[in-house]
């Protein structure tokens, strides 16, 4: 049915907070003014409010209904080249001083360094493009609890073999912010993310098997209907019925779209600016040198309109861009705030607060396409464990999936290990799917990996 999701007309974030933008950044300004009436020689702040709301339904009853307001501010003052940072959820005057002051007074008692400070004004940014970030959701508890059942209902009706549920979910979100920092720049938006979710259980006794699927979007009418959720999450639990073990052996590995992107932000976490700086990355002094097979790109997009990762600016204000991070497996780039970029005697690349959306070049093949030209192998759909080392690199996770000949599926398995070291996997990742799945600031396909060990019974 799915009807409650219908698009909603564009409507004042303010009318939908509790305080509204203007409001904000008043509280922002008062914050940089006092702290630099008080002594601060640099400051930035940022103040947010936003709400949310999610119902979960299991086996048709409503298990709870949650629902929040959250508000909040934080000031970063600079006394010279020591720092000190304090926040609040108190938005009164009184608070908002008393917050810069337990700033100011861990700043003061804080050593001196000489990274520490904000970005250069000049790569602040000054255009604000609209990103289209900001979807209500008008969902009221009921409507929630209704379109819960669905999804859950369409699970069950998939197959008498859905025997138990772990519930649907709906959520809403919705929040505002701005930041601003004493070289003049003030900024901010209102965004919204919003998702649906099922988990149900095939099976009896000791056959039952778990599986789920999700779906988000900024906006809602971009998420997939409530029925269609329940079905996918269905079909997954009951295709791990009578799952077998697998003995020690070496394949190739297809990670499976919904896992592949755990592999991208292993990789992100070694090139970005905290893991370089402190020598704990498996992907030291790699910078233009080959780090995945040639055949892999992959690009920073902070600009998708309704991405999940969009935005103008980073975390302090700093301009964002689209670069290539990869290039031919080339690495072209890192993930630098403006502290890690000085540490590293480098400039900031605006990511500070991680990376936006990463977005890696799709293949040609679809899924059944990479089980043909695998042949042999091993599917991977989950990963359990955090078995990875991310100064060596070395790799080790629990996992299911399924046993592939002749580029077919021939049955699942479980209880079994994969094991490499990340290094090698990204140059011997032989092909990138085009079944390019949006759940997050990752996006990519499945991924093949040419060989990797196999543990089993």
């Amino acid at each position: 049915m799915n009807a409650i999701i219908q698009p909603q007309p564009l409507i004042d974030p303010d009318h939908n907070f509790s305080h509204s933008a203007d409001t904000l950044r008043q509280l922002a300004g008062e914050m940089l003014q006092y702290a630099k009436q008080q002594g601060a020689t640099a400051c930035a702040a940022e103040v947010s409010d936003g709400f949310g709301q999610a119902v979960t339904v299991r086996n048709g009853e409503v298990e709870t209904i949650e629902y929040n307001r959250d508000k909040g501010l934080s000031v970063s003052v600079f006394i010279g080249q020591r720092r000190g940072n304090a926040s609040t959820s108190d938005f009164s005057a009184q608070a908002v001083r008393d917050t810069v002051d337990a700033a100011l007074s861990i700043a003061r008692y804080t050593a001196s360094d000489d990274c520490a400070g904000l970005p250069e004004q000049s790569m602040l940014a000054t255009e604000f493009p609209d990103l289209d970030l900001y979807h209500p959701w008008k969902l009221d508890v009921e409507q929630g609890i209704e379109l819960a059942r669905e999804c859950e209902q369409a699970a069950y009706a998939r197959d008498k073999r859905i025997s138990n549920s772990e519930g649907a979910t709906v959520n809403v979100h919705e929040a505002h912010f701005v930041y601003a920092n004493s070289l003049g720049f003030i900024g901010g938006f209102p965004t919204s993310r919003h998702s649906i979710s099922c988990a149900v259980i095939a099976g009896k006794n000791d056959t039952m098997q778990r599986d789920y699927w999700y779906s988000e979007a900024r906006n809602a009418v971009e998420m997939l209907k409530v029925e269609e959720i329940g079905r996918i999450a269905a079909e997954r639990a009951l295709r791990r019925l009578k799952s077998r073990k697998l003995g020690t052996m070496q394949v190739p590995v297809l990670f499976e779209a919904p896992v592949a992107a755990s592999l991208i932000g292993h990789f992100v976490g070694a090139v970005s600016g905290g893991s370089l700086y402190r020598k704990s990355s498996f992907l030291l002094d790699r910078l233009g040198k080959q780090v995945f097979s040639k055949n892999i790109r992959i690009e920073d997009v902070p600009d998708i309109p309704r991405g999940l990762a969009s935005g103008a600016f980073d975390e302090e204000g700093v301009k964002t861009q689209r670069r290539a991070i990869i290039e031919d497996g080339v690495l072209q780039g890192y993930f630098l705030g403006s502290y890690s970029a000085r540490k590293l005697g480098m400039k900031t690349t605006g990511n500070a607060g991680g990376n936006h959306n990463l977005i890696i070049r799709p293949g040609k093949l679809n899924f059944d396409g990479l089980l043909k030209k695998m042949g042999r192998g091993l599917v991977v759909t989950e990963l359990l464990g955090q078995g990875v080392n991310h100064v060596t690199g070395d790799y080790s996770r629990g996992a299911a999936g399924f046993w592939v000949e002749n580029g077919e599926i021939q049955y699942p398995v479980e209880e079994i290990t994969i094991a490499g070291n990340l290094k090698e996997m990204y140059r011997h990742i032989a092909a990138v799917g085009n079944d390019v799945l949006v759940q997050g600031s990752r996006q990519c396909g499945s991924i093949l990996v040419e060989n990797m060990t196999v543990a089993g019974q």
